[in-house]
């Protein structure tokens, strides 16, 4: 890792103690580059998808296929953004969770042990590793429609701390296009 001062340092807006493969829900808002309506547009309440955001859609339902310790609750493919809950399960049998055991998945090693790890280095089951699986997916899939990049740096999240918040979450995420027509 390169230590020139006159580089500028990213800053992690991840809470730096937490273990992001812990077992909870997750609501999770990935953003388009430079907020472009790029997944749809708005007419009256309901959001009418593009092509790009069908793949948005399609991709985000695929997840549990991918890591079958997660379950997904609510969401939905705004023009700019996309809102979702991921709920990170314990893993079964005490197995990783993958396919086929022999194989690491994209850009994740099948190496689970408690070593110590820097910032940015994929690790298997985790929120972080899973965000960025999804959205090379959608980019690799979208390039038939758009050789631009589609998505901002990062994404944020928020741990769901209980059932109450895990209510609020829900209900943030239904009611967003009907907040969205209320501003215009």
């Amino acid at each position: 890792m390169q230590t020139d001062s006159s580089i500028p340092r990213r800053r992690s807006i991840r809470l730096p103690t937490f273990d992001y493969s812990t077992t909870g829900a997750y609501f999770i808002t990935i953003c388009t580059k430079d907020k472009k309506p790029l997944f749809g547009r708005m007419e009256g309440i309901d959001v009418r998808l593009t092509t790009i955001g069908k793949i948005v859609d399609e991709c985000w339902l695929d997840i549990p296929n991918h890591f079958p310790q997660v379950e997904l609750a609510a969401h939905i493919v705004m023009p700019e953004h996309l809102h979702g809950v991921i709920l990170l399960r314990p893993v079964r049998n005490g197995g990783d969770g993958a396919k086929n055991q022999c194989r690491a998945r994209h850009a994740v090693p099948l190496r689970t042990e408690n070593v110590p790890r820097e910032f940015a280095v994929p690790m298997a089951r985790s929120i972080p590793t899973i965000v960025g699986a999804f959205k090379s997916a959608v980019s690799k899939r979208a390039r038939l429609q758009t050789a631009h990049s589609i998505w901002q740096r990062g994404y944020y999240e928020h741990v769901i701390r209980n059932a109450d918040d895990f209510q609020k979450t829900r209900e943030y995420i239904r009611m967003n296009p009907a907040r969205r027509a209320l501003k215009t």
